[in-house]
């Protein structure tokens, strides 16, 4: 997948996808398999907003149930299905302990109501999963001394057992939308990042968008991009991308919440199962409610994910910050529901958040509503206004099935008749995979040389892959060398410039390998990363330096909390 800014202009493409987070990604992936001549550019580097920010939960819908909501727990469950079938190396099911209370709304019996009828509604959880490791299990109850042994510090008082359902979490999300884009490009997409949609090329007399004008944001260069459709698929950027482009944003304004949540970077809770646990707020819209909201401790690569917290968001997409207060009051808020943890601000690695669209709260609403459909707007029917669809999405799970959708109404436009989505059933770059733990121990096997963390982390970011990554050590075994104590070897660095279009420090230490994901990987391993980047791509001193910086900033101090986030993102 190389950067080839050219290509862009060589030809009329059938589609423009402008973003490349999950949506955009599944859109291009979608519309390649199709047939459909395609094109895709970021402003940024892929994946490096919302989507990289997402939480890694791959929801099944079980929430949605209390809202009464089937279409939506039938989607989401197809979702999960979708990346659990087409990137076995990047999903797995998640089992979620929820312990139960007494005998009324919060105890056993409800709750075990409500996920029976999930197990039935979603009957079809597992087709076409091929690896049994990847099949999404039933739910199950659990007695109280089976919870009290796993979970000791959980308060006792009244507690009754628990039940065990299962959502799906993704390894590495960035990784997850790259997949997407490599397998585009490898069916004939045209991919490149760092290239900002300026105003749309017309419309004309005919009112037909014909494309965009852009820029390249690494060399100033102008661009010219053909299409006989544009889909903006920009998330939290789509509608600023409208109003400058058009004069108008989307009517009604999509409102936004900003999604918080911290990394610990240990395990607090045992094994691999998540554990829900009563949050602060309700949800005003539940049908059927059991009481507060959940928070998840989320086991992840040997640390622990804690969230998440909702709050209504106004205002411009990089405006948006998480104080030190408002942490301070996310930690109170899990130390009230579970006092043993006892966690403080020195236990948070890392505090991340991004913005999703919501539902229509006031800024100071206690309870806050979710938004329940993502948007997709044909804006021929909006405003006459031929060659021009949007989509915004409201979570990454749904992303292919809300994509897929899109190119639907996309062929439609473009008065083809094509085949039927096949995005949804076709395994991923990387993705032919028939046991994912087969291929780690086969790889583990064949690769002594390497740190059997470093194998295992290499599979599972690339998958069947992972020899591609590899394929370079004959001739320079120093590439085998993992940086610092971090589990990533020279070799993927070397790879992700190479092959997966990254063109700065950013892009390796946070999407393209696991060395900064969950927090400050240590002086020696950032250092080690700039040399290896230098050399690939020709940095002077003076740049390697201004990349390393620019990596520190996203990774303060030890002692201070640390935001991961491309754009600017402080604690305030």
């Amino acid at each position: 997948m190389q950067r080839r800014l050219e290509a862009l202009e060589e030809r009329e493409f059938d589609l423009l996808v402008i973003g490349a987070g999950i949506f955009g990604a599944s859109a291009a992936w979608d519309a390649s398999l199709r047939g459909l001549s395609v094109a895709v550019i970021d402003q940024g580097d892929f994946c490096s907003a919302t989507s990289a920010h997402s939480y890694k939960l791959i929801h099944g819908g079980l929430r949605y149930l209390q809202h009464g909501d089937v279409y939506r727990v039938r989607q989401s469950a197809a979702a999960r299905r979708t990346f659990l079938r087409i990137a076995p190396h990047l999903a797995r099911p998640l089992p979620i302990v929820v312990p139960t209370y007494g005998y009324g709304k919060k105890g056993k019996p409800l709750l075990r109501l409500a996920t029976a009828i999930y197990d039935v509604v979603t009957f079809d959880r597992n087709r076409g999963i091929v690896d049994p490791a990847r099949r999404v299990p039933g739910s199950r109850t659990l007695s109280r001394r089976e919870v009290l042994d796993a979970y000791p510090g959980l308060p006792s008082h009244g507690l009754t057992g628990a039940v065990m359902f299962y959502d799906g979490q993704m390894y590495n999300p960035p990784r997850l939308a790259l997949a997407f884009l490599r397998s585009a490009a490898g069916a004939g997409a045209v991919v490149a990042n760092y290239v900002s949609a300026l105003r749309f090329l017309g419309p004309g007399p005919d009112d037909r968008v014909a494309g965009v004008e852009a820029r390249d944001e690494l060399g100033s260069a102008s661009l010219r991009i053909r299409a006989k459709v544009v889909l903006n698929a920009a998330g939290p950027y789509a509608e600023g991308l409208l109003r400058r482009a058009l004069g108008q944003p989307l009517e009604p304004p999509t409102p936004w919440s900003r999604d918080a949540w911290f990394i610990v970077r240990r395990p607090l809770v045992q094994g691999e199962r998540a554990l829900a646990l009563p949050a602060a707020s309700r949800d005003p819209e539940a049908i059927l409610s059991r009481g507060e909201r959940h928070l998840f401790l989320v086991p992840w690569h040997g640390h622990t994910l804690v969230g998440v917290w909702h709050k209504v968001h106004h205002g411009p997409p990089d405006a948006y910050q998480v104080s030190k207060a408002e942490l301070e009051a996310f930690i109170g808020e899990i130390n009230a529901a579970c006092p043993a943890l006892g966690l403080s601000l020195d236990d948070v690695a890392q505090c991340t958040a991004g913005l999703i669209p919501f539902g229509d709260n006031q800024a100071d609403a206690p309870n806050l509503k979710f938004a329940h459909r993502s948007r997709l707007v044909d804006h021929a029917r909006e405003r006459g206004l031929e060659g021009l669809v949007t989509l915004i999405g409201v979570r990454y799970t749904t992303g292919p099935c809300e994509a897929a959708e899109a190119v639907d109404l996309i062929c439609r436009k473009l008065g083809r008749e094509l085949a039927p989505s096949r995005s949804q059933v076709t395994q991923l770059d990387g993705g032919e995979i028939d046991d994912i733990e087969a291929l780690v121990d086969s790889a583990e096997r064949q690769h002594q040389a390497l740190p059997a963390q470093a194998v295992r982390a290499l599979v599972h970011n690339h998958g069947a892959a992972y020899p591609r990554v590899l394929a370079g050590l004959g001739d320079r075994p120093e590439l085998g060398k993992t940086l610092g104590s971090s589990p990533v070897i020279a070799a993927e660095v070397v790879h992700a410039v190479r092959e997966e279009m990254a063109l700065t420090m950013a892009d390796v230490a946070f999407r393209r390998t696991d060395l900064a994901t969950a927090g400050d990987p240590g002086e020696a391993a950032l250092r080690e990363c700039a040399a290896v980047m230098a050399g690939e791509c020709g940095w002077d001193q003076a740049r390697t330096g201004e990349e390393l910086e620019r990596v520190r900033a996203q990774l303060p101090g030890a002692r201070e909390p640390q935001l991961d986030r491309a754009a600017a993102l402080a604690l305030a």
